[in-house]
């Protein structure tokens, strides 16, 4: 169960969004480069990794704390111009397309200023989880019960149909 709950994690949708929120900022460089280039992806329909989150629609409590936290790793180690590109990058998306920064988007920053390489990025975000999925896999271990999330069908009503072996080509 851990070993698919990684797989999930990998590729750059979910667990390597980080690690691409840091090669973005490192390929527009500068704050004089941000917007223009935040606008030409936008123009392109390039997806700006983090932004936006399926949760919390009007933004991400973990990422408002690292925001902060990012900022003053950034003073310790002198190196604000990625802050303030960082800063750029988010208003031009927030007032572009309404998405709010997600945890990836500050925690890429804070990562760069503990100088940890991009690629132990996503490693790093499977670590923090793994404690929580072994607890949920010893849950289900020691009760054995079925689990049967609660949902509920809002789709159409039921739809006629023809059997496969009555289909025509």
């Amino acid at each position: 169960a851990v070993t698919a709950a990684i797989g999930a994690l990998k590729g750059p949708l979910h667990g390597g969004a980080n690690e691409r929120v840091m090669e973005v900022l490192q390929e527009v460089g500068v704050p004089e480069r941000a917007e223009s280039w935040v606008r030409d992806a936008l123009a392109r329909k390039v997806r700006i990794m983090g932004f936006g989150h399926r949760v919390y629609k009007t933004g991400d409590p973990r990422a408002r704390f690292l925001k902060d936290l990012s900022r003053e790793l950034a003073e310790e180690t002198g190196n604000l111009a990625l802050e303030e590109t960082a800063d750029v990058i988010e208003d031009v998306v927030v007032k572009e397309k309404g998405l709010p920064p997600n945890l990836d988007w500050p925690s890429a920053r804070v990562y760069h200023y503990l100088g940890l390489p991009i690629d132990l990025y996503t490693p790093l975000f499977v670590l923090s989880r793994v404690v929580g999925w072994a607890a949920h896999v010893i849950e289900q271990h020691d009760n054995n019960r079925l689990i049967r999330p609660r949902a509920k069908y809002t789709g159409p009503d039921l739809r006629s149909w023809v059997p496969i072996d009555e289909r025509t080509a």
